[in-house]
């Protein structure tokens, strides 16, 4: 189930930040990730810590994107809250994907677009309320925003 805590979260981890110091090369071995790198970033897993990006050319996982690094953290860590504002629209689908399988709960500062990816079920922990539409979600969304 994907939980939003929307606004200031001081417990909420940065994700690009949290991941530089704490990835391991092993995550990058799940398919999951492997579809989020060429889906988020436009960039495919090699091996090791070599990943081919459409735009950079060879790069380490220390040159992702923030929302990607934030992303993964999230699929890695479920039990953690990661402050989800560094991820962009292109981050939206995934969030509901792995929500599907795993409870996980992120920060967010921002409305997100979920709008192309109804029907979903999204818990918003700041009003104890599950949303399965946008328009839920919106309303919800821009009190606390």
């Amino acid at each position: 189930m994907l939980k939003i805590v929307f606004g200031e979260n001081e417990k909420a981890l940065y994700g690009p930040v949290w991941f530089q110091y704490n990835y391991e090369i092993t995550w990058f071995h799940d398919e999951l990730v492997q579809k989020m790198i060429e889906s988020v970033d436009k960039s495919r897993y090699i091996d090791g810590e070599y990943i081919e990006s459409e735009v950079l050319g060879p790069i380490s996982p220390l040159n992702l994107s923030g929302g990607l690094k934030t992303l993964i953290s999230i699929y890695e860590n479920p039990e953690l809250v990661f402050d989800a504002t560094s991820c962009g629209g292109n981050c939206a689908k995934w969030l509901i994907e792995m929500g599907k399988d795993k409870d996980i709960t992120i920060n967010l500062k921002y409305i997100m677009r979920f709008r192309d990816h109804q029907p979903f079920e999204i818990f918003i922990v700041n009003e104890n309320r599950y949303v399965r539409t946008n328009e839920e979600y919106v309303d919800l969304a821009i009190k606390y925003i």
